[in-house]
Parts: C-alpha cells; structure tokens; sequence
C-alpha cells in the first residue's frame, strides 16, 4: 500500500505519524496546492487530507486511489458524490478536538471580557509601578456568573462548552440553525431570541448552506451592544466585513475569532483594521491544535486506515 500525506504541516511535526510507515509506504509532502493534488497523489491507494478539494477534477487521473483520510471532522472539502461513484471510501475522525476547542472559546472570551491586553500593558509600560494604589480596574469588566451564554449547535463540542458555562454559573439557552430538537438539560430557543437575549453568544455549528452568512448585519442590530461573539466554528458563518462594521459602531462589544471568512486572512481584511484592536481578538485557526488533540487526530487516522487494510 502506498499512503500520500499532502498536508503533514497541518498535524505539526511535533506529533508521531509513524504507525503510517508499519504497514505502507508513505510518502510526505509539508503542504501541497490543489494544483498539485492529481501529481502527487499519483498512483497511490491512500491520502491524507485536510483542506485540499478532492472533487473529479483533482482525483480522476489516480487510478489507484481506495481510500481518503480526512485529517479532521467536516468534509466539505470532497465532493461525496464523485468518491462514491468511484468507490472511495472517506473516513474522518470526530471528537478528537472537543477539550482543545472548548478550552480555547473560554480563552478568547476572558482576553477580551476581562480586558487582558489592556490591563498587561498598563504593567508593562510602568503605569501600575507609578500609581499610589495596589489595584487598577478603570476598565470595568463582569463575572460570567449570572449572565446569559448562547450556543449555536450543541454537538459535541457546543455540549462541552454548555456545560463549562453552565459550571461558570451562567444561564446557558442554545440553538439549532436547522431547527433541530436537542435532547439536553439547557433551554433550547429560537435563533432570534438567543440573540436578544445572550450576553455571550459561541458558534459551534458545522457549515452549511443554512449556516453560511448566519450573522450579518442584521444579526448584530439584534444582539446586546455588551455581547459578545465567539466563533470557533468556520469562517464563512460570520460576515467578515459586516462584524467589523458592528464592532466599531459599537453594535456588539466584540468578537474573538479561530476562524475567517478566508484562511490565511488577508492583509487587506477589513477585520485587521477595527479602530480598537481590543475589542477584537483573531487566532490562527488553532483552537483544534493542543499537542493532544493532534496526537489524538493522528492515531484515530491511523485506526480508520486499519479499519480498511
């Protein structure tokens, strides 16, 4: 068997993908284009993918190929249709990324909650070392305890956050933007009235057509102009352009992001110049990425790939 990783940078090098090499021959590439995909997949009978297309186009001239490991949970990268007419089989891996996720929501949220970046610079450019009293607060920030915390698709991740707030004691309501009935213990509510009502509002819902575009403008003239809004969802949930727009009209307080419209984000993104930089916090697509989690990625691949040998 012979097994093509287009993406092995996307895993880190700093995770074993050796298993791989025990019963094929693997042939690594750090990153790969899409216009690179058919050329190097070649004759090979697996690949391991990440965000490259694999559609007709890219995959009809590797004859050999039986098998897709998709280094993540969604698939909207290949075209379902065309693999299974041709008798490939696709094959994710789901939950391994849950407690890296949801640590890093609540970890965008207190950066921009609690004012950090204001409240470390006033140490370290020696304001605090020049004041005549132990504390400084003038950038008033609230206890999570007792406000409303909105979740926009309650899988596993939605239901691990859920809960975390829940633990922070806020009063967690959530919602399904397919109008799917959830069977959990937190009040479930239509979209519009988690908007009005959240003080904190997480995406965690997979995209879809129903999911593309979901906040704009007219979303945020509903929100709370204190809420908050945190995607570690996908990108093209949020319009870009118009939260930008929100944020600095003072429509909402803010938004932390893992995820963008187009990744890596461009220089000229409309997000990358809000008039106060801390009301926005914006990370690299790497809430999934804790050393566990992308160990955990690798061996669940490589369980899939035993599963078909």
């Amino acid at each position: 068997m012979k097994i093509v990783m287009l993406e092995r940078r996307v895993l880190g090098m700093d995770v074993d993908t050796s298993a791989f090499s025990t019963c094929a021959k693997v042939i690594e590439y750090p990153v790969s284009t899409n216009d690179q995909v058919a050329e190097r997949i070649g004759d090979a009978d697996c690949v391991v993918v990440n965000k490259l297309l694999m559609n007709e186009e890219h995959l009809k001239d590797c004859p050999n190929l039986k098998l897709i490991l998709e280094a993540a949970t969604g698939t909207d990268n290949i075209d379902h249709e065309y693999c299974a007419s041709r008798g490939i089989k696709v094959k994710n891996v789901k939950g391994y990324s849950t407690q890296a996720v949801a640590q890093h929501t609540f970890a965008l949220y207190f950066y921009l909650s609690e004012h950090l970046p204001y409240y470390d610079r006033y140490v370290k450019d020696g304001s605090y070392s020049n004041q005549p009293f132990f504390a400084h607060f003038d950038n008033y920030f609230s206890e999570l305890n007792g406000k409303c915390w909105g979740v926009v698709g309650m899988g596993e991740i939605g239901r691990t956050v859920a809960k975390i707030a829940d633990a922070f004691g806020a009063k967690v309501i959530c919602c399904s933007p397919s109008g799917k009935k959830y069977d959990t213990p937190f009040e479930q509510v239509d979209f519009d009235t988690l908007l009005k009502r959240s003080d904190v509002i997480s995406l965690h819902t997979p995209l879809t057509d129903k999911t593309r575009n979901l906040f704009g403008r007219g979303e945020f003239l509903k929100m709370k102009k204190t809420a908050w809004l945190i995607n570690v969802a996908r990108g093209p949930i949020v319009n870009g352009a118009e939260l930008s727009e929100a944020i600095d009209s003072g429509e909402i307080a803010g938004a932390g992001l893992d995820v963008m419209e187009k990744e890596p984000i461009p220089s000229d993104d409309p997000l990358l110049k809000i008039k106060n930089s801390d009301r926005i916090i914006i990370t690299p697509h790497m809430a999934w990425g804790s050393v566990e989690a992308r160990q955990r990625l690798v061996d669940d691949m490589f369980e899939n790939l035993k599963g078909e040998l």
